[in-house]
């Protein structure tokens, strides 16, 4: 299916799903596929030659930069990593101000930071597309990428069941989001206390009763977890939480995805994983590494949803 004359996204921002349509959102999956089957069938697209996307990591990364830099070589353009210490920000520079500078310069800015409302505060500064590689409330890239997955391997998204089990962290919350834009229905299982943000789980709800999706969160992984046909969890202990880590093993514990738990999800279910993953914490080895575990071509997926993405923003 082609859809690539029918929508523009040309310098839009990609800050979080909650800003794409279903439309828009399928036209990417579709538009990912194809780039997919060039890159497979050794074809060479290069739509931005002489295109430059500077990424910004204020958080350390390996599938983001990866991903994001060899799609860009990929498509004939270039990427800039840049760290705090290659920035005046981590020096006093506003992000407005920086958002001016780099607006002359690149076709793009990518950046992975901790508040959310740093991207937002670059978006409406910049002149350019602004890219959301992760915030500590939303991480859309992963998002895409997992509904790729998903339809490559169960060939539809309406209407399936998402389990995410564990925090109620950004990867919850962009999960959520993706999964009521597409009307696929999401239960989330976390701690009491700590559940995915209230406002969140409203705005995703909201769109869940326009397409026909439900919103679900608890407290119970065993109800999360009934007939799932895709399987998800993350990390107990996200980036700048490690001192929590401890405290966090033990809270979560009965959270942990295993053999005895998937038993509740439908037969042929899809386990996933953002990664990195701490096999034997919140999954064991035997569902991660088992036959139900789609984790690589997951992993590998970030490259084709971001290309997708940066040939439609620039």
């Amino acid at each position: 299916m082609n859809m690539t004359a029918t929508i523009q996204l040309k310098g839009k921002d990609f800050l979080t799903l909650a800003d794409y349509s279903k439309e828009e959102i399928e036209y990417l999956l579709h538009l990912a596929l194809e780039l997919k089957e060039k890159q497979q069938n050794g074809e060479r697209y290069t739509p931005l030659s002489g295109k430059t996307l500077a990424m910004i990591f204020e958080k350390p990364s390996t599938r983001t930069r990866v991903s994001f830099e060899v799609g860009m070589v990929q498509l004939g353009g270039h990427a800039l990593h840049l760290s705090s210490r290659d920035l005046q920000i981590g020096r006093g520079e506003t992000i407005a101000d920086t958002a001016r500078v780099l607006s002359e310069y690149v076709d793009g800015i990518m950046i992975r930071t901790f508040e959310h409302e740093k991207v937002e505060e670059l978006a409406h500064y910049a002149t350019i597309p602004v890219i959301n590689g992760l915030t500590d409330d939303d991480h859309p890239c992963q998002a895409l990428a997992d509904l790729l997955t998903i339809y490559e391997v169960k060939g539809k998204l309406q209407g399936l069941k998402l389990a995410y089990i564990g925090d109620g962290n950004n990867m919850a919350h962009a999960l959520m989001l993706a999964a009521a834009k597409v009307g696929m229905h999401c239960a989330v299982a976390s701690p009491k206390g700590y559940e995915p943000k209230e406002a969140v789980v409203n705005e995703a709800k909201n769109i869940a009763s326009e397409s026909g999706a439900t919103i679900v969160v608890t407290n119970d992984p065993y109800e999360a977890i009934v007939d799932a046909d895709v399987v998800y969890t993350d990390v107990w202990a996200s980036m700048g939480q490690e001192a929590e880590a401890d405290e966090r093993m033990h809270i979560f514990a009965p959270f942990q995805v295993n053999e005895t738990l998937v038993q509740q999800a439908k037969s042929d279910f899809m386990f996933l994983h953002c990664l990195p993953a701490h096999r034997g914490e919140e999954v064991t080895e035997g569902v991660i590494d088992g036959v139900r575990s789609y984790i690589f071509q997951q992993a590998g997926n970030r490259l084709h949803a971001q290309k997708a993405l940066l040939v439609s923003l620039l």
